[in-house]
């Protein structure tokens, strides 16, 4: 049985000091959670994310990391520095991240390689935009990404990667993806690891939805065989919303 994972991505947004407000607001909310609960905070945030969920069932996590150990790469933050800070996950290949940044399936997977490597789990994003969608590229989109995003990673180590769908056409924009559509999509990528790795190690990924979820929805997309967690933007930033959906099952 793979346990659910709700990762909430706070994107731009708390200050440190309302970071700590925040968890402290979470603690009691979702200490009963039969899911494994995550915030990934921005980089100014994590040292006091984990201080403040020292002791608790708040996991902390990055929203991006670089793919060197160290140089002159001014602006980035290595895997070792962020875990050194307190972050246990990191967010890597967001859409925005792709869309502003200049994000590519190459430099997700080398994210993923320097994550694992440093004892980071990535949460690895996938997903198509509108038009990929209307032109039926979807299945084979994510696809590629998903391999992309996992070479040179053994099969241990794939076991424990996350990876969220987050159709792009659905994030921000008030707009999901139906419970049937997010489960097809989903079996797409644990189908796509299935013929490359083996049923077992496709059995054993963990693959959330990453396009708004939230309360309203969260129990239809979890009920759904194949969807085994979210990546909640908007919904993470109010600690009574995020712990609706981290407590679905209640």
């Amino acid at each position: 049985m793979r346990i659910p994972i709700i990762a909430g991505n706070w994107k731009m947004n708390k200050t440190p000091s309302e970071a700590k407000a925040l968890i402290e607001e979470l603690k009691p909310l979702v200490k009963d959670a039969e899911a494994t609960v995550v915030v990934c905070v921005p980089a100014v945030d994590i040292a006091v994310a984990a201080q403040a969920a020292e002791g608790s069932n708040i996991h902390v996590g990055a929203q991006n990391v670089h793919f060197k150990e160290s140089g002159a790469f001014t602006g980035e933050l290595s895997a070792a520095m962020l875990k050194e800070a307190g972050a246990e996950y990191v967010i890597i290949g967001h859409s925005e991240r792709r869309t502003y940044f200049g994000e590519t399936d190459e430099t997700v997977n080398q994210r993923v390689l320097a994550a694992v490597n440093a004892g980071l789990i990535p949460i690895i994003c996938v997903g198509e935009r509108r038009e990929q969608r209307e032109a039926g590229y979807t299945n084979a989109l994510v696809t590629y990404q998903t391999m992309i995003a996992l070479t040179g990673l053994t099969d241990d180590q794939i076991r424990n990667v996350v990876i969220a769908y987050e159709p792009v056409w659905a994030i921000g924009t008030g707009l999901t993806a139906t419970d049937e559509q997010a489960n097809e999509t989903i079996g797409v990528i644990r189908k796509a690891i299935e013929n490359r790795y083996g049923k077992n190690v496709a059995a054993d990924v963990r693959i959330q939805y990453g396009g708004s979820m939230n309360p309203k929805n969260v129990k239809g997309l979890m009920a759904q065989k194949e969807i085994d967690g979210g990546l909640i933007g908007g919904a993470s930033l109010k600690a009574p919303d995020f712990s609706a959906v981290v407590n679905y099952q209640n």
